[in-house]
């Protein structure tokens, strides 16, 4: 029993079986890394490629330096002939934003690229970090500790935005201090637009040659929103995320005709595109899957929403099958055209009356309403279940505004739907669960194809570090046949957008579009998936054995791959 015991207490802090042997998983590398088996830096030309801004003379007038530079051409990495060894290169890695899974091999490919000779700072607690200049060496060890596995703990990670003068004048000092020669920012589009402002400000006029310091971003988001086409075909985190919330969705599947009784409502996280609700759909099939750019593009109303839930629903009832799941995107509130022009009305009036609302119950809220909304609005707000229209108007952030991100849709379409059925079909028995994956996605230990993707990313970075070049975004494609490395550059990526009621230079969030092939193959197929139980249970990710080359569904669709299976 001791000997047990001691076992153990030996797995603990992050030394399970399964954490020590994920440790020893050698990742794939891309062939032009390596010479002999060996890591190696790589030289870069033009691809060929080019990437255009829509706002080409705003880009010029914010980032003039880096757009001189780098232009809109797209660089491919290629052997390198030149054989001189980069030396005492100091860069600095930080994450930024929410979690994703590959996070630590990005480091781990960052470190091992620039090797002995150079050294690899990381930054706690992103963005903020780099502001206090809270930086610290990372070792040999560190990597060895941190390879193959989930979270961002090892640095840590926030969502400061680096805005104002002030910020970027700390950004400076910091870069000073630790005599940065480059900054890696790993992050979704938000944080790859700080990056291309930050590497203008840091061009030139840092160190004491007068040179600058070069910043690199790496696309990171579990949403999968951050995606160029075939030169950017998926950020990371987003093949583990959207296999574990596909594996609990299955197990659920496979539950409802086990148990014959139950429609389960699934919310999966991604508030604004619904890349993931769409690839675990694809993976799973299940009985109703949501897209919330298919309703925007159609103007589809919440009763039409309903009423097309409620079908399935009736229809499936009549041949026996009183069970299903529903499957809902986390934003899909917002691209809902009516609820958006209402919950616009809702929001001034609210600001606007906000003495005549204060102290009084919903029902007396609901009599003042009356009389400032537009009928229309009105009566979308009041067809809502109390518990959403007190929402709506008693939660609400220190300004004012309504966090439509903490709507339950998920209950709110269960109510709807079940009230729907007792009008039109009461003999139907319509008993529900509700669910929201989110969390759950973000930290895993992540798949294989996270796993080399990300390594594969980090040594681009590190490549580009020892090159010398800045302003870029790296990327990799043609992930079915042995893959090519890319460096985009960030500046032209930019484009107008309205963000608080001002014009914005942002990198735009790729939503899903339904002309792709994926969204193409899901609508020609769900009427099937609906009508009888055709659901898959893919089960947990593999990082051994046949399935663990398993690239996203949406990727291997969109690219125009022939297989699933990833080959690098």
């Amino acid at each position: 029993m001791a000997s047990l015991e001691q076992y153990l207490n030996s797995t603990e802090k992050g030394k399970s079986l399964f954490e020590d042997e994920v440790r020893k998983l050698k990742t794939p590398v891309c062939k032009v890394f390596l010479k002999a088996g060996k890591i190696t830096p790589v030289g870069w030309k033009s691809s060929g490629l080019s990437v255009k801004s829509k706002d080409p003379v705003k880009v010029q007038a914010k980032a003039p330096h880096v757009v001189k530079a780098n232009g809109d051409k797209i660089l491919l990495a290629v052997s390198k002939t030149n054989k001189d060894k980069i030396k005492n290169k100091r860069v600095a890695v930080l994450f930024s934003g929410g979690p994703a899974a590959g996070g630590h091999n990005v480091v781990a490919g960052i470190f091992d690229m620039l090797g002995e000779d150079n050294t690899l700072l990381g930054v706690k607690t992103g963005p903020k970090g780099l502001i206090k200049g809270d930086l610290f060496e990372i070792k040999p060890e560190d990597i060895k500790r941190i390879k193959n596995t989930g979270g961002f703990d090892f640095l840590g990670s926030d969502r400061t935005k680096i805005k104002t003068p002030e910020q970027f004048e700390a950004v400076k000092q910091t870069c000073k201090k630790h005599r940065l020669d480059a900054l890696v920012v790993i992050g979704g589009d938000d944080s790859n637009t700080n990056a291309a402002f930050l590497a203008e400000f840091l061009f030139e006029n840092i160190k004491e040659d007068g040179s600058g310091v070069q910043v690199i971003g790496v696309p990171k988001t579990i949403d999968g929103d951050l995606q160029i086409g075939k030169n950017l075909p998926i950020s990371f985190g987003f093949d583990t995320a959207t296999k574990v919330y596909a594996e609990m969705v299955g197990n659920i599947l496979q539950d409802t005709p086990s148990s014959k009784k139950y429609w389960h409502f699934v919310k999966l996280m991604g508030r604004a595109a619904s890349h993931v609700a769409l690839e675990v759909a694809l993976q799973t099939k299940p009985a109703v899957a949501l897209v919330s750019e298919e309703i925007a593009e159609k103007n589809m109303s919440l009763d039409q929403i309903i009423d097309d839930i409620a079908k399935v629903v009736i229809e499936r009832a009549m041949k026996g099958k009183n069970y299903g799941v529903v499957v809902v995107p986390e934003g899909i509130i917002e691209f809902i055209p009516e609820m958006t022009k209402m919950l616009k009305e809702l929001n001034m009036a609210v600001a606007e009356h906000e003495q005549e609302l204060e102290n009084k119950d919903l029902a007396e809220k609901r009599d003042v309403l009356s009389c400032v909304l537009a009928a229309d609005n009105m009566k979308l707000f009041s067809s809502l279940p109390e518990y959403i229209q007190e929402m709506m108007l008693f939660d609400r952030d220190a300004h004012g505004n309504l966090q439509v991100s903490q709507i339950p849709t998920e209950k709110l379409l269960i109510d709807m739907v079940k009230k729907h059925i007792k009008k039109e079909a009461p003999e139907v028995e319509f008993a529900t669960l509700n669910h929201f994956f989110g969390y759950e996605g973000r930290c895993g230990v992540p798949s294989l194809f996270d796993a080399a993707y990300t390594y594969n990313l980090g040594l681009a970075v590190g490549a580009l570090a020892l090159s010398g070049k800045t302003g870029y975004i790296v990327s990799f494609t043609e992930l079915d046949k042995g893959g090519k490395i890319l460096a985009i550059p960030l500046p032209a990526l930019l484009n107008v957008e309205i963000r608080h009621g001002k014009e914005e230079l942002v990198i735009e969030k790729a939503l899903v579009e339904l002309d792709s092939p994926a969204f193409k193959y899901f609508a020609k197929n769900r009427k099937r998936w609906a009508e009888t139980d055709l659901f898959n249970s893919p089960g947990p990710r593999q990082l051994w054995g046949p399935s663990c080359n398993q690239l996203p569904i949406t990727v291997a669709l969109n690219q125009g791959y022939k297989s699933l299976s990833f080959k690098i």
